[in-house]
């Protein structure tokens, strides 16, 4: 039956949740974007409004879906080779072809050869990364000096500063920064280590869906690194998912920073699966 494209959030979801929900740990991007823009509003990440997408096999039944968040290029699922060349063609055909894509490594080569074939435009390979899930939590020891704390309000704007600098280092876009903080912040979503309560640490967390919480915006200033603040405020996010009754507790590094894949790995977190972060350039740019 192939794909079906709205910019109607509820019918997306009345179509691919079951789908997405049925593999929810390597859906997790998808379904805590789709929920996060039910909260902060359909222009959370731009003027632009969201495109959604499912596919459907000839019987009916759901088995690829994307999400796009303008000015960010697609979150597209794990998906079957017709669905990938299906795809192609439909965005081939847009006005606006996508700027790039994040999947599951398989889907995202599979996609980039498609599409090198179809408009003789190579990709760039931007990123790879790597979905971690917790298995047993081991703190490390000794623990740093400090102690964590929920953000608060009063947080808001070394929050947003801190989001912003994140985004800068990992080269991503970070469109709208104050409404994620101030989303995260009203449901207990971001979590500040302090040391002499002055705060040094902070790491982010999605709202618990599908029986699922993904650690996310761990960052420490550059002054403040070194000193085991990052795990420690990682810990105790990890640790109050856990608490909370949270089946799966997951986070997503970028491997070419081997750090912080050290750190995970010694927290207890343990590899999924590998995505791609590809992008094309802009028509009449150079790729």
């Amino acid at each position: 039956m192939g794909w079906n494209t709205t910019r109607d959030l509820e019918a997306f979801l009345n179509a691919a949740s079951g789908f997405l929900r049925a593999r929810a740990v390597e859906n997790t991007v998808l379904i805590s974007v789709a929920e996060g823009l039910r909260h902060k509003g359909l222009d959370a990440y731009g003027d632009t409004p969201p495109v959604f997408g499912w596919w459907q096999e000839t019987g009916g039944a759901v088995a690829a879906a994307f999400l796009e968040t303008p000015p960010l290029p697609p979150l597209l699922t794990r998906a079957p080779p017709g669905a990938v060349a299906e795809l192609v063609d439909v965005w081939g055909a847009a006005d606006r072809p996508p700027s790039g894509l994040r999947a599951e490594r398989g889907t995202a080569e599979a996609f980039a050869e498609a599409w090198r074939a179809r408009t003789g435009v190579a990709a760039r390979f931007d990123k790879s990364i790597r979905l971690f899930r917790l298995g047993d939590l081991t703190p490390q020891e000794p623990a740093p000096a400090g102690r964590a704390r929920a953000a608060r309000a009063a947080d808001r704007e070394l929050l947003v500063e801190w989001h912003e600098a994140f985004a800068r280092e990992i080269g991503e876009h970070s469109p709208n920064a104050g409404t994620f903080v101030d989303d995260r912040i009203g449901y207990g979503g971001l979590t500040l280590w302090e040391v002499d309560g002055v705060p040094v640490s902070m790491a982010g967390n999605t709202r618990a869906l599908a029986g699922m919480v993904r650690v996310l915006a761990v960052y420490t200033p550059p002054a403040h690194r070194g000193r085991g603040y990052a795990g420690a405020v990682t810990a105790a996010v990890s640790r109050a998912a856990r608490a909370a009754g949270t089946a799966e507790v997951l986070l997503f590094t970028d491997l070419a920073n081997p750090t912080s894949n050290a750190l995970y790995r010694r927290l207890g977190y343990r590899p999924v699966q590998d995505h791609l972060a590809l992008s094309y350039a802009p028509a009449g740019q150079p790729s």
